[in-house]
């Protein structure tokens, strides 16, 4: 009996065990500001759910999306990432080297990617099976990212990640509150309490740039799984505060920067946070050169009182300052403001004014980058790549120690659709306006030719360029192919859409150290900021016009052929079904009935004339059938003749 005891007290330990070192499901939801130079706010909203192993914790959840956890089970999916954008990302003027521009600027409609972890000659299954349950998921058309000839296999130029690897994009796929609403009921609270509550549908779609995003990460199938599934969501969202007051004293070219409020912004405010929510955070970030420049303004203004250049209507709970900053004029600062004792009787309503004018302007990639079509006519073309040199590639990267040439490594990924059939061997590059060898400057490149309707182009490639250039340019050279009429889609005219290519700077990375303290919140948003992450940028999607048909000519040859089929055949049945016979018994009975009136007026008329009666003679039969029939038949010999004739010469 003590021994059974003993063994049972030992299960009930181990269970306790582990499930304490299995973890608890958490969902996490933040929210940050931070103002750009051309007088509008970035929004970045960043909700983070986590659920612990299956192995560990089960398969009920009770705050993670079943939806998604099915999901990753079914389809074995080790990363995934699915976004939908409207507009595209100002690389100039709102930043491309911080964390939120290379994780969140995103390719106008629909990018997907994900990684499997299953058989190599299973991953095409895989990835059509995914892409029809995402589109049924959102209420879009992913499932046309199904074909072959849409999406693409990278080998070693997409973000670092190889093997099980697929990528696709639908730069033409609109976005609109169909998709947004299925990205919020993964949400605990969806929109109905908490940071999501704020998403006023016209306020987020009326902004210059706005993309949601949904990003996995799953160790589910690992021998030793430590971190479950994790699931970031984010809405990054651009928008124009409606508040543009400046100050009597400052002159018309030294404007104050727009003042704003959640409310003024979205409509709405923060009655509380999630109630499922582990933390709920609101948090003001000011770029190093903003901070910079505001001392500047403050030393340069002698009537200048406060304590700071802005002020908030809450008073912030803590402050984060950078440390080892990038940004070599200064170094930012992030004020965290908790909602978390926030209720529906004092609703939070962060606001943000400036006191002086200042400008800035971000830190932006280390070559700035534009894409761009040539040539004319429906024939040929080209497609040009330009690259040009921004302070940072100059300022960043100097000369090794020993000597060696500086050079600047620029991954290249670009995706074709197969009906632009490009010339690999036409590749030119130009540097600083002087024709190159491919060989000094291409240092590793992989193309896979597309085939005609069963898969697009792909095209790899690894630059090294000077780090004292000024601009270089890429070209390459296409044909234009022929579409069948049924490919073609409804708005054939408007033009065929290339993807964005993506090009990355592996030599630089870019991460926000903060200085924590022991009180800090462990902040999800905070601590992928300090993740070192590739710098990434997306080109233009390029409109290509492709030679298109009439599309009224198959409607005007259809309706002709149908209006000379009828009267063939309405004349045939015609003459076919009309019975001559019973009309001449209609004409007989006819005469009949007025066989005796006629009698009568002729014997009245013979008695007025003088003359003798005499009865009529019989009526000879009427030979108007006969010519009648005569008549049809030539017509329907005509008809006949005409519609050969046609059939003849269309064919």
């Amino acid at each position: 009996m003590s021994r059974f005891l003993s063994i049972s007290i030992l299960l009930l330990f181990v269970l306790y065990v582990s499930s304490e070192s299995a973890g608890e499901e958490e969902f996490t939801e933040e929210l940050l500001f931070r103002p750009l130079p051309d007088r509008k706010v970035l929004s970045h909203f960043h909700f983070e759910s986590r659920a612990p192993p299956t192995n560990s914790y089960g398969h009920h959840h009770r705050l993670f999306p079943k939806a998604i956890y099915q999901l990753v089970h079914k389809y074995r999916i080790k990363q995934m990432e699915l976004s939908f954008t409207q507009g595209r990302w100002n690389y100039d003027s709102w930043g491309g080297f911080d964390p939120i521009a290379s994780s969140n600027a995103k390719p106008p409609g629909v990018e997907l990617w994900a990684v499997f972890d299953v058989p190599p000659d299973q991953v095409d299954a895989s990835w059509k099976n995914l892409t029809h349950t995402l589109s049924g998921l959102f209420c879009a058309s992913i499932n046309f990212l199904e074909s072959s000839t849409a999406y693409s296999a990278p080998d070693w130029s997409f973000r670092s990640l190889s093997g099980n690897l697929r990528y696709g994009s639908l730069p033409r796929e609109a976005v609109c509150t169909e998709n947004l609403t299925p990205w919020l009921k993964l949400l605990p609270c969806r929109d109905k309490s908490g940071l999501s509550s704020l998403m006023n549908r016209p306020s987020i779609y009326s902004g210059f740039y706005h993309s949601q995003r949904l990003h996995l990460t799953s160790d589910e199938f690992d021998p030793v799984a430590l971190n479950g599934i994790v699931l970031e969501q984010t809405l990054t969202i651009v928008l124009q505060p409606d508040s543009l007051e400046t100050h009597p004293s400052f002159s018309g070219s030294r404007k104050l920067q727009p003042s704003w409020s959640m409310s003024s912004l979205f409509g709405k405010t923060v009655d509380g946070k999630c109630a499922l929510a582990k933390s709920s955070n609101v948090y003001v970030q000011l770029e190093g050169s903003l901070v910079y420049n505001m001392k500047n303004t403050w030393n340069s203004i002698d009537s200048y009182e406060g304590d700071s250049n802005f002020g908030f209507t809450v008073s912030p709970d803590r402050m984060m300052k950078e440390i080892n900053s990038v940004d070599k004029e200064g170094y930012s600062i992030i004020y965290g403001f908790s909602i978390n004792n926030d209720h529906s009787s004092k609703p939070f309503d962060l606001g943000f004014w400036w006191k002086l004018p200042v400008t800035w302007s971000c830190v932006k990639a280390p070559l700035r980058v534009s894409r761009f079509l040539m040539g004319s006519g429906n024939e040929k073309g080209a497609i040009a790549l330009s690259l040009q040199s921004t302070e940072w590639s100059q300022s960043l990267l100097k000369a090794d120690n020993d000597g060696e040439k500086c050079n600047l490594r620029v991954d290249v990924f670009q995706l074709v659709p197969w009906y632009i059939k490009v010339y690999y061997h036409t590749t030119k590059i130009y540097v600083d306006g002087a024709s190159q060898s491919l060989g000094d400057i291409i240092e590793k490149m992989s193309v896979s030719p597309s085939e005609d309707k069963v898969s697009p182009g792909v095209m790899e490639m690894i630059l090294r360029l000077p780090c004292d250039m000024k601009s270089a340019s890429l070209t390459l050279e296409f044909d234009k192919g022929f579409l069948h009429i049924d490919e073609y889609p409804p708005d054939a005219n408007q033009g065929f859409d290339i993807p964005s290519a993506i090009i990355s700077y592996p030599d630089f990375q870019t991460r926000l150290q903060y200085k924590l303290d022991t009180t800090s919140i462990k902040s999800p948003m905070v601590s992928k900021m300090q993740e070192r992450r590739t710098i990434l940028s997306y080109t233009e999607v390029l409109l290509v016009p492709l030679t298109t048909p009439d599309f009224s000519m198959p409607y005007n040859v259809i309706t002709i052929t149908c209006t000379v089929f009828a009267l063939y055949f309405g004349s045939l049945l015609n003459a076919l079904r009309r019975r001559v016979g019973e009309e001449e018994r209609l004409r007989k009975s006819k005469d009949k009935s007025t066989g005796k009136l006629r009698l009568l007026l002729s014997k009245l008329s013979a008695k007025l004339r003088g003359k003798p009666w005499e009865p009529p003679s019989s009526t000879p039969p009427s030979s108007s059938s006969k010519f009648i029939s005569t008549k049809v038949v030539i017509k329907i010999i005509l008809i006949a003749a005409i519609a050969f004739g046609w059939q003849y010469y269309d064919g």
